[in-house]
């Protein structure tokens, strides 16, 4: 038997190696746009991609239950059910019931409401503070600030290698906390222009919690990039 992966696992490692994209990406841009060499740093791409392989796992759980609460479909007769009902035609009607044409899946369009509003409160609202904590902590915890100018890339990658390289006695908890409140609401004002819409693609048209992550992991290099850029604003 060939060794399979789990589902939540699979889309951790989808998501991390999408978020390690979007952050060369975001270097590449920031390079770009001051007209600077670029020079990849290693520690931002590090921070970006433990987050978004640890912050999955419970990503996907929420989805679960998201769908086993308020599930997207449900059985609805066929127009063809329907019509030969009408006619009082018992044979048809098992028949049409035998070959699998008396119900059909149907959008529920309050459950998919339902989600999306959840998805867009409770969940943003957790994801974002999460976020915050977790990058903030971080940089703090690195030796090196990530704002230090690189001459090669093997510097931010020696740093990574170096024993003691991330020391969370560094961390300042109260700034930390001050920074994370902060910048709540604007990362979340942010999220708002583009999450509500993916999250009713995934809930109207995706019928898997695994394509959902997916396609939000997707959505999320272009998300991830406007992260990278905000942080290192």
């Amino acid at each position: 038997m060939a060794f399979e992966l789990p589902g939540i696992t699979v889309a951790s490692i989808q998501s991390a190696v999408l978020a390690a994209t979007s952050n060369l990406l975001a270097q590449i841009i920031t390079a770009y746009r001051h007209d600077t060499p670029l020079i990849i740093d290693w520690v931002p791409v590090f921070q970006f991609t433990l987050f978004n392989f640890l912050n999955t796992h419970p990503n996907v759980l929420w989805q679960e239950f998201l769908e086993s609460t308020w599930p997207a479909y449900h059985a609805s007769p066929t127009p063809e059910a329907v019509a030969t009902a009408s006619k009082g035609d018992d044979k048809a009607l098992e028949r049409s019931a035998r070959e699998g044409r008396l119900v059909e899946p149907k959008l529920n369009i309050s459950n998919t409401l339902i989600k999306t509003l959840l998805d867009q409160t409770v969940s943003a609202a957790f994801n974002t503070i999460v976020f915050s904590f977790f990058m903030h902590s971080a940089n703090q915890a690195m030796a090196r600030p990530l704002g230090t100018p690189l001459s090669t890339p093997d510097q931010s990658v020696n740093f990574l290698l170096a024993k003691g390289s991330i020391d969370y006695s560094k961390v300042d908890w109260a700034s930390v906390q001050a920074k994370s409140y902060a910048e709540f609401w604007p990362l979340v004002y942010a999220g708002w222009k583009l999450w509500p819409f993916v999250s009713l693609v995934n809930f109207a048209f995706v019928k898997t919690v695994t394509g959902r992550n997916l396609v939000g992991s997707l959505a999320g290099v272009g998300w991830n990039i406007y992260l990278s850029l905000f942080g290192g604003q």
